[in-house]
């Protein structure tokens, strides 16, 4: 009973935010383009289905997603596991928290290769591609970056380093890669990085962040709780263009090898 009254909240809410969206839409197709709406039927049944959807995910935010990456971050960083039972911890080690890193680059794994945006992108660059770029070699190239920045945003909230040195070197590593990758390749990658931080990813890895800063010693949630969600942006348009120019360097390699063989077989 407590759900439902919890859910029939959540609905409204959902109605109230997409209700802006639907008078947007309908407005410019009937006031600018002065058309009538097209598919109205399947329009209005599809709108229903899409709010009690968000609904019903926000409800699962709230009631599974928020609540588990917070308590497996504060288990797996209570000093209690890391240490020895009772022992009084002033600063952390960020060399005992080896198990940390590898749940958060799992976790990040994981949540982008289901994110539904992510394979939205993927799908449509395999078709724009007509199939030469693999929707599963996107999405998992994608979530390598993920999950490394994940776990490198783990390493900066135990260490208690600033989140700029990072970011600053993170875009410097792009900048440098963009002059360099292919051309095709690089408005995805730019996207790629967008799209992981979403309906999967995002309530999860904020949850991982606030939960393992309000338990290692010495750090503020509030300071050093967010920022995970930057690496999981950044490191994938790292990932992508590391993977295009690989790909573009073992393709000239192997060219420059045949050239070898046809010369040395005249």
């Amino acid at each position: 009973m407590v759900f439902l009254v919890d859910f029939g909240s959540i609905f409204l809410t959902t109605c109230r935010d997409v209700i802006p969206i639907v008078i947007l839409i309908v407005g410019f197709q009937v006031l600018v383009l002065r058309e009538p709406i097209p598919h109205l039927r399947r329009l209005v049944v599809g709108g229903v289905f899409v709010v009690i959807g968000l609904a019903l995910f926000l409800a699962g935010l709230e009631k599974a997603l928020f609540p588990l990456g917070q308590i497996m971050a504060t288990q797996l960083s209570d000093p209690d596991f890391i240490y020895e039972a009772g022992a009084v911890v002033t600063k952390a080690d960020w060399k005992e928290y080896g198990w940390i890193y590898l749940f958060a680059a799992m976790i990040g794994f994981a949540t982008t290769i289901a994110e539904p945006s992510l394979i939205a992108v993927a799908f449509k660059a395999n078709e724009a591609s007509a199939g030469t770029l693999s929707q599963w070699g996107l999405r998992i190239t994608v979530a390598i970056g993920v999950a490394f920045g994940i776990s490198l945003g783990c390493f900066r909230i135990i260490s208690g380093t600033p989140l700029y040195i990072y970011v600053l070197v993170g875009y410097l590593i792009v900048i440098v890669q963009t002059l360099f990758a292919p051309k095709n390749i690089i408005p995805l990658a730019y996207d790629s990085g967008g799209v992981t931080t979403s309906t999967v990813t995002v309530p999860l890895v904020a949850a991982l962040g606030l939960g393992l800063a309000s338990t290692v010693p010495g750090r503020n949630p509030a300071l050093d709780g967010f920022g995970l969600i930057a690496f999981a942006s950044l490191f994938p348009i790292i990932s992508v263009m590391g993977y295009a120019q690989l790909m573009e360097w073992s393709v000239k390699r192997k060219k420059r090898i045949q050239k070898l063989e046809k010369t040395h077989a005249l």
